[in-house]
């Protein structure tokens, strides 16, 4: 377990705050992976949404007054030290460049792929990624400009607002058609998919009577969402 400092924090969505911390000496993870968080007698899992090349560690999440740690961090000064353990978790890409990854992000979710993004880009893989990422409202969906401008000819993204009449995009929540619609042309990819508990647990399901082996999902539910 090591120590980190918290150095700033920005509103990044509607009600969802972006924090970030040194990064300690000699600590590295890999594009995906998550840490536990420790501020006080309250501890909290959160993904690791920078990338490895950069030079703070970022966590973003809705903030929520039912959370002892998240009122504690949003009240916490500048420069206030947690303790963190870690890193840990699988949901990190895939070797093999030759099959392409769709990644499925409903709401904050989007962190763990935020994180693959950054640094497919900042490493130049050759893996084709797409994203499909659900949100109510453009408002609620975080990062949402950013994933606009890291589209390049091996990453695309598909946002889809739920309940926004006005959006001039997809409107349809995540199911077999849309995935099929956006992802015909991918072959045999490798799917990834966070978010709330049901989402998972739906996507999980919608998944396997597609015929997608369990060996070619990876999840991350997000608890407390």
């Amino acid at each position: 377990m090591q120590e980190i400092a918290l150095r700033r924090r920005e509103q990044v969505a509607e009600g969802t705050f972006a924090f970030y911390f040194d990064k300690p000496a000699g600590f590295s993870h890999q594009a995906g992976q998550n840490a536990l968080f420790s501020l006080g007698d309250e501890s909290r899992t959160f993904t690791i949404a920078s990338a490895p090349h950069e030079r703070d560690l970022m966590i973003a999440t809705r903030m929520r007054e039912s959370s002892a740690f998240k009122r504690a961090l949003g009240a916490a000064p500048m420069g206030i030290r947690l303790k963190i353990d870690g890193p840990a978790g699988l949901m990190v890409l895939h070797e093999d460049e030759k099959r392409p990854a769709v990644f499925l992000a409903g709401g904050i979710g989007i962190t763990p792929f935020l994180a693959m993004i950054r640094d497919a880009d900042a490493r130049l893989l050759p893996h084709r990624l797409l994203l499909i990422y659900s949100n109510r409202r453009p408002q609620d969906a975080a990062f949402l400009a950013e994933l606009k401008h890291l589209q390049n000819r091996n990453f695309r993204m598909v946002a889809t607002m739920t309940q926004a009449p006005d959006w001039q995009g997809e409107r349809r929540m995540l199911s077999r058609e849309l995935l099929a619609q956006h992802a015909k042309d991918l072959g045999d990819p490798v799917y990834y998919f966070a978010g709330p508990p049901g989402m998972t647990m739906a996507v999980q399901g919608m998944l396997g009577e597609m015929g997608v082996k369990e060996d070619d999902m990876r999840s991350e539910e997000f608890y407390g969402y």
